[in-house]
């Protein structure tokens, strides 16, 4: 059953996908343009019934790397979505309005790393004090 999770993700957007990298039979890296990561997003959560698990992102110093975890309780399999956007622009379209549990964790990435999540409802300062400098992002390798 775990097979077909990816298979279906291959057979609808084989021409998006950039990379596909199996770490283990029950995890799976693919690797897309940030340009397509909301109607992935969506059709793995609203189409194929994951579990939203967490965004992440780090700094690689030529990029901010987000990653978007996704679980398949019954089939035991985790599908991360990868994409690498500039860190001179650092704007990628908001998943908030498809998965309302990604408000907070994008406010904490947008304060963190200085990612502008486009369409988000709400992108305002979370954990950092109200004195905290603009323009200064704590988990910024620079």
């Amino acid at each position: 059953m775990a097979e077909e999770i990816l298979a279906k993700i291959k057979e609808k957007f084989s021409w998006q996908i950039l990379n596909i990298f199996e770490k283990s039979p029950r995890r799976a890296y693919i690797d897309l343009k940030p340009e397509n990561i909301k109607e992935i997003v969506e059709f793995i959560f609203r189409r194929l019934r994951a579990r939203f698990v967490i965004v992440s992102a780090v700094d690689t110093r030529n990029a901010i790397e987000i990653l978007y975890h996704f679980s398949f309780d019954i089939e035991g399999k985790i599908i991360t979505l990868r994409t690498k956007i500039d860190k001179q622009n650092p704007e990628i379209e908001s998943v908030t309005p498809i998965i309302k549990g990604a408000e907070w964790i994008e406010r904490e990435i947008y304060e963190l790393l200085g990612v502008r999540f486009k369409n988000h409802p709400n992108l305002k300062r979370l954990l950092l004090a109200e004195d905290w400098p603009e323009g200064k992002y704590p988990l910024r390798r620079d």
